[in-house]
């Protein structure tokens, strides 16, 4: 295999197939000699490639037919070793990005941290990465960087950029497959299918950890998390999706370096928080979380107010409220983030509302007040974007108004645009037994009826005393033009 190169600030740079120099393996924390790798034929692995992506494999052949080397790699060749049809459809190259960009009109190279090409065929993307020497998270899974900034083609940048913690900020030195290997996170994603003829390359043993259902990290496990702590993250996403349990050194430093979650950047948090609770696994990555020591430094005031015996039931609503999300994901529904992190915010949110002193029954300003202060101090750790936490806040601020059903004015509650949302949080708090199950299923029925029948309920309901105090049911004083009241 030949030697592969980049042009840098001093000139070309080249990286032989092999060997690397101490310094230069104790600095990229690589072995100083890399591996060999073991050639699993077409007829030993189950993967065809009718269950490839048609896209994928138009990227993989033109990269052959140019003359470069082109694997698939990651989760895509773990996925369909286990017979699960993958998500996305990556490929490792030696092509370097602005090859790629040579070779295909729709590319487009993006990253900042690490530079990629992005290989478009209407709404699918092939991603296509060059072959690197250094131990950098993988893109795969999900990074957080905007993928509309266009990547910066100037060689006065620095390649690479490390953190006082060890944590990889950028990397875009290249190197050779046997390179590559090591920026991977764990053996099973570490997995190349070669479409010259085939094959998978497996340079870690990684065919073995997906026949055992295992999760291996590459390396020595506290410098890769040290490297990029969302590896934390995603041992938990793998286990919790896959059914794969840690290998005990693997698993051993995690609740040990939890806190180092708290310096990666809110909105890659949030990308990786959708990808924990919002792929049908939800249920058993919040377990997973809770039981490594990693959920507290995701929502703090939730993981308090779980702690505390009178929020204890928030904590069991988070958990219906999750495996029905997974249930309506394994059913082809849709499910919002909206919702998401509603349940994993109500907790915090009826904590920060009783040291307000609000009482049974509080204004609707006090709720208010109170999901704008949780809302702002756990934006600090998950950037959960406006489009989000506004509906989130109008599905909470609307729970109150469910206990009025008497009068014309309660059926307005109908044509609210978040009364599906409201109404579903609703039926999820009587089944937890936080808000009365008749309260809940009156709501069902109402909606089930003709407009005249409606109205006819509402009206013929005398008020109950606890109607009469729910926020929203007060009359306001009408205020006099001109400021002075008459005499």
């Amino acid at each position: 295999m030949g030697c592969y190169g980049r042009p840098g600030r001093r000139g070309l740079v080249v990286y032989g197939p092999k060997f690397l120099t101490q310094a230069e393996s104790l600095f990229l924390n690589l072995p100083s000699t890399l591996p060999t790798h073991i050639v699993i034929p077409r007829s030993e692995h189950s993967i065809s490639r009718s269950a490839i992506s048609p896209n994928a494999l138009k990227v993989l052949y033109r990269l052959r037919e140019a003359g470069y080397e082109a694997f698939l790699v990651g989760g895509a060749v773990r996925d369909l070793l286990l017979g699960i049809t993958p998500k996305d459809f990556d490929v490792a190259t030696n092509a370097l990005p602005e090859d790629v960009r040579r070779l295909f009109r729709n590319c487009r190279l993006i990253g900042r941290r690490f530079r990629l090409a992005h290989v478009h065929f209407g709404s699918e993307i092939i991603e296509v990465a060059t072959f690197r020497a250094a131990a950098a998270p993988e893109r795969e899974e999900g990074d957080s960087e905007d993928p509309d900034a266009e990547a910066s083609l100037t060689e006065d940048a620095e390649d690479r950029a490390i953190d006082t913690r060890g944590r990889i900020l950028r990397d875009n030195i290249y190197g050779t497959i046997e390179e590559d290997v090591w920026r991977r996170d764990f053996a099973a994603n570490a997995l190349y299918y070669n479409i010259d003829d085939f094959s998978i390359w497996d340079f870690v043993d990684g065919a073995a950890d997906v026949r055992a259902r295992r999760l291996k990290l590459i390396g020595e496990p506290e410098d890769r998390y040290r490297e990029d702590p969302v590896r934390m993250l995603r041992a938990v996403r793998f286990a919790a999706k896959l059914g794969f349990t840690l290998e005990p050194a693997t698993e051993e430093p995690i609740r040990r370096l939890a806190p180092l979650l708290d310096g990666v950047p809110a909105a890659r948090l949030f990308d990786e928080c959708l990808k924990l609770f919002l792929a049908g696994f939800g249920a058993q990555s919040f377990r997973l979380l809770e039981r490594y020591g990693l959920f507290e430094h995701l929502f703090p005031q939730s993981a308090a107010a779980f702690a505390l015996a009178p929020y204890a039931y928030a904590r069991d609503m988070l958990e219906t409220g999750l495996a029905h999300t997974d249930a309506r994901i394994q059913a082809d529904k849709p499910v919002t983030p909206t919702f998401l992190f509603a349940i994993l915010l109500f907790g915090a949110v009826l904590r920060e509302l009783n040291e307000q002193n609000a009482g049974p029954s509080p204004d609707v300003a006090l709720l208010m007040q109170a999901c704008d202060v949780v809302l702002k101090r756990q934006q600090s750790r998950i950037a959960i974007p406006r489009r989000f936490a506004v509906p989130m806040r109008e599905l909470l601020m609307l729970q109150p108004r469910f206990n009025r059903r008497s009068g014309i004015k309660a059926l307005g509650l109908l044509q609210h645009p978040r009364f599906r949302a409201a109404y579903d949080f609703l039926l999820l708090r009587a089944e937890v037994g936080i808000a009365d199950p008749e309260l809940a299923t009156w709501w069902t029925e109402i909606q089930t009826l003709p407009q005249e029948e409606r109205i006819a309920r509402v009206q013929a309901r005398p008020q109950d005393p606890a109607e009469a105090s729910a926020p929203g049911t007060r009359r306001r004083r009408r205020r006099r033009r001109g400021g002075a009241a008459r005499s």
